[in-house]
């Protein structure tokens, strides 16, 4: 099992990618970090050479990418613009690639959740034109898309595994699968049986303690009957923290240990 980091959940307004947080992951044993594409796609070409140099100073991957669209591109609705849609995916493509990304994350709720009054059904199949235009871009990259279920206080489309599942054989691509984000997974309340049901198609995972979407500080028991279910469908990929922290660097410091200590003991 590889641990990683969505490092884009301790940027700001000057650095809203977190790049200052690398060099610390990987002094702490992180095997790689999670970039945030849309933000990563809003850097002038000087400013994403020193992102690829800053990662390379501190020989650590970005395997992954979270945040694969900005909220200005809509997916779905009436303002959809196919053209501008492709000219992104390839852009973006282009940059993960770059980075060395095997996975690209598809949450992104503020471009694809449905407009009031619009039709769900036909949303539905903007998404999946979406995916097959991505899948063009990635197939020979070698990267994935992993479609993340979101809670319905951020999305109202695509809320669980099962949707997720049906979004993946609507799209009848090999290079689209699904993600189990353990803080969406609980609040939606989620049985354990879904990611049973879905383990083969699950290629990444995020998680954070639910209450606060926090960096966790113990381990429970919901943390070991949710990952003994996951290693028994034969995951052993990533797991990535997408988390705030409440004591800085010291909780990213001691997550990483609680949570080696969770996974690799079960």
């Amino acid at each position: 099992m590889k641990y990683g980091c969505c490092i884009n959940m301790f940027g700001n307004k000057e650095d809203p990618i977190g790049m200052k947080y690398i060099g610390y992951l990987a002094e702490n044993g992180y095997d790689y970090i999670e970039l945030p594409l849309a933000q990563i796609m809003a850097l002038p070409q000087q400013e994403f050479e020193l992102l690829q140099k800053t990662l390379e100073k501190h020989k650590i991957s970005c395997e992954c990418c979270n945040n694969f669209f900005p909220s200005w591109i809509r997916l779905t609705g009436d303002k959809v613009n196919a053209e501008v849609i492709e000219n992104y995916i390839r852009d973006a493509c282009n940059r993960a690639g770059a980075l060395g990304a095997k996975i690209i994350v598809f949450g992104s709720s503020a471009a694809k959740n449905v407009p009031e009054g619009f039709s769900k059904e036909t949303a539905f199949r903007q998404i999946v034109k979406v995916l097959k235009i991505s899948d063009q871009y990635i197939a020979h990259k070698g990267m994935q898309i992993a479609i993340e279920p979101l809670n319905r206080e951020e999305s109202n489309i695509i809320l669980n595994l099962s949707d997720g599942k049906k979004l993946m054989q609507a799209a009848e691509v090999s290079g689209v699968k699904l993600l189990v984000d353990y803080y969406h997974f609980t609040l939606e309340k989620e049985n354990l049986n879904h990611i049973t049901e879905n383990g083969k198609d699950i290629i990444h995972v995020h998680f954070a303690e639910p209450q606060g979407r926090l960096f966790p500080i113990r381990i429970s028991e919901d943390y070991i009957n949710f990952f003994t279910v996951l290693k028994k469908t034969g995951y052993h990929s990533r797991i990535s923290f997408e988390a705030y922290a409440r004591h800085g660097k010291e909780d990213i410091k001691n997550a990483i240990i609680l949570l080696r200590k969770c996974v690799e003991n079960l």
